[in-house]
């Protein structure tokens, strides 16, 4: 009767989607099918931060209506402002990546596909920002290169948010839209049992090199301390909308470029696409406000 249970067990499970089976012992509080019309359940650590769960009728902010979607595991949209680099990104929870999200990532929008973790993520892995490894004084005696190539004129903030790029162990090159909907739905259910266990940092980063290797295809962007309190760039945009969700804060998001790749796509164009796709769209302005009305979540 046990064998034939597991048989079972086994054959229901080759039938679910990708997004939903489970893999590496992932608990199934971090599973759940792209699309569907149960919100997922929420991450322990995250779970004082109810997600909010209205229709979408007016009345409802387009921030509320946006958490509610991601905690659905579907896309946001989010224009950062005119004053930084006046960019619009297309955003999705890592956790429920597909190869057909990475798809949509990459046809739809154009730019440089990036995985946007939270700072408690990057702190229990130890990821350092490019930026400090780029200038420690060991790095630039070997390489004085480096010296000439340091970031200090950016135009629209002082430092940058990318760390390393990643591969999971399992890919091949790791940039097929397979092999980096596994790398990003890894490091995102990962990144969510290291959370909501007991594990030192050192069982941690051994758990991430277990499963991941330096350099590879995702890029991986690390919010800054303090979040959007501290910083309204891309990445804590991205981040907190997956923590006021109640999710892992580790996003999957795409830059959507003009059609000829020649600059970023018009705000105006960027809502009409999410108008067509009933996709929620926010700016950081309204991201900051319900940010900071809520308390600084």
């Amino acid at each position: 009767m046990g064998t034939i249970r597991v048989a079972r067990i086994r054959k229901a499970n080759a039938r679910r989607p990708a997004a939903i089976r489970r893999t590496r012992g992932t608990p199934l509080i971090l599973l759940a099918h792209h699309g569907s019309s149960q919100c997922p359940k929420r991450h322990p650590i995250y779970l004082n931060l109810q997600p909010l769960h209205m229709s979408m009728q007016p009345g409802h902010s387009v921030v509320e209506i946006a958490i509610r979607e991601f905690a659905l595991g579907k896309p946001v949209m989010v224009f950062d402002s005119s004053f930084r680099e006046s960019e619009t990104d297309l955003l999705w929870p890592a956790q429920f990546a597909t190869p057909e999200i990475m798809r949509r990532l990459r046809k739809d929008c154009g730019g440089l596909l990036f995985l946007a973790i939270g700072n408690e993520i990057g702190s229990v892995f130890d990821l350092p920002w490019l930026q400090d490894i780029h200038t420690h004084p060991a790095l630039l005696e070997l390489h004085p290169v480096l010296d000439r190539l340091k970031t200090n004129d950016l135009q629209y903030d002082t430092k940058s948010a990318f760390t390393l790029s990643i591969n999971h162990r399992d890919t091949f090159t790791g940039i097929t839209d397979r092999d980096r909907a596994l790398t990003t739905r890894r490091f995102g259910e990962l990144s969510g049992e290291v959370l909501g266990s007991q594990m030192s940092k050192e069982e941690a980063q051994a758990a991430l090199g277990k499963e991941f290797r330096t350099p590879g295809h995702i890029p991986v962007c690390r919010e800054s301390p303090g979040g959007l309190s501290n910083r309204q760039g891309h990445t804590e945009l991205a981040v907190s909308i997956a923590r006021m969700a109640g999710l892992v804060p580790c996003t999957i998001g795409a830059e959507m470029l003009q059609p000829d790749g020649d600059g970023a796509l018009p705000v105006n164009e960027a809502r009409a696409y999410a108008e067509r796709r009933s996709i929620p769209m926010l700016t950081g302005e309204d991201l900051l406000g319900y940010f900071t009305n809520q308390g600084g979540v």
